[in-house]
């Protein structure tokens, strides 16, 4: 639903969004539905980022400005704020979308990480949240009572093979919003974590081992996998004024994976997938 009917919930807001790269992104589709909601938004993703995905088409369809930023330098964070602020002055809502990992791109085992690259993933995947945070504050751009949010997932909880290093990033992600939230509480302004689960996107078809990782979550979540657009739909509500009390939170998208034990068709697959191996051994 992310460019259909919408209710006005962000009616005369405004905003900064990080990580869009093409229609697939769920960052994309969170920005169509800010839009859809009323709101007006400035875009961000790094250089190289910009040169190869089509943040130009998000821009005509939205009408928002581009700002390329390099989240790993603070000085280019600083000149963002900046620019946003001669932009739309103050803003209401902030999108984290960003993540990467060098160690995943190259499959390297979490045994034998590349420690630079380790280093990359958690300065680029968790510790710029810290850092937009930061400089967003100390630029003066926002407004009491607004929402920022990182999207995560569950992988700072439970240990996924594949996603490696990930798994420590989303961990400390998690913890600066936490730590964020306390702290930016008396002002009203809000600090969350969105825990969504398996999604197709450029991103999450990079790892390796993706396919299955979405097919044990979509078959073990009571409600399946959500979609990108339903992650926005969740995330336009956490950026409304419906959610004012809402922060310090990881929240968990996932269709109800993170309290499913495992349903009766998986459990009689198994048993018969184990049954036959059994009888072939004998």
């Amino acid at each position: 639903m992310a460019d259909g009917q919408g209710y006005g919930l962000l009616k005369g807001k405004k905003g900064l969004i990080f990580g869009a790269l093409n229609e697939q992104s769920i960052a994309w589709r969170i920005a169509l539905a800010c839009k859809r909601e009323g709101a007006e938004f400035s875009l961000s993703n790094a250089p190289v980022a910009l040169r190869f995905g089509e943040l130009d088409k998000l821009s005509e369809q939205t009408g928002a400005e581009v700002f390329p930023c390099d989240v790993t330098k603070e000085d280019e964070i600083e000149e963002l704020m900046q620019e946003v602020k001669e932009e739309h002055g103050k803003i209401d809502f902030i999108l984290h979308a960003i993540g990467m990992s060098p160690n995943v791109r190259k499959s390297d085992s979490y045994q034998k990480l590349n420690y630079n690259w380790m280093q990359q993933t958690l300065d680029i995947s968790a510790i710029s949240l810290h850092k937009v945070i930061r400089y967003a504050d100390e630029a003066g751009i926002l407004n009491e009572g607004s929402s920022i949010v990182a999207l995560s997932y569950i992988g700072a909880q439970r240990i996924f093979s594949k996603y490696s290093d990930m798994n420590d990033a989303k961990a400390l992600l998690e913890s600066v919003a936490r730590n964020y939230g306390s702290r930016l509480a008396d002002r009203g302004i809000r600090v969350n974590t969105i825990s969504q689960a398996p999604t197709k996107t450029s991103a999450g078809k990079g790892i390796k081992g993706f396919d299955g990782m979405y097919t044990f979550a979509d078959k073990l979540a009571p409600m399946g996998n959500p979609s990108a657009d339903e992650c926005a739909d969740y995330c336009v509500t956490l950026f409304s004024d419906l959610t004012r009390k809402v922060t310090m939170q990881n929240l968990y998208h996932d269709g109800g994976f993170v309290n499913a034990g495992i349903d009766e068709e998986m459990i009689n697959d198994l048993a018969k997938l184990y049954g036959e191996e059994d009888r072939e051994a004998e």
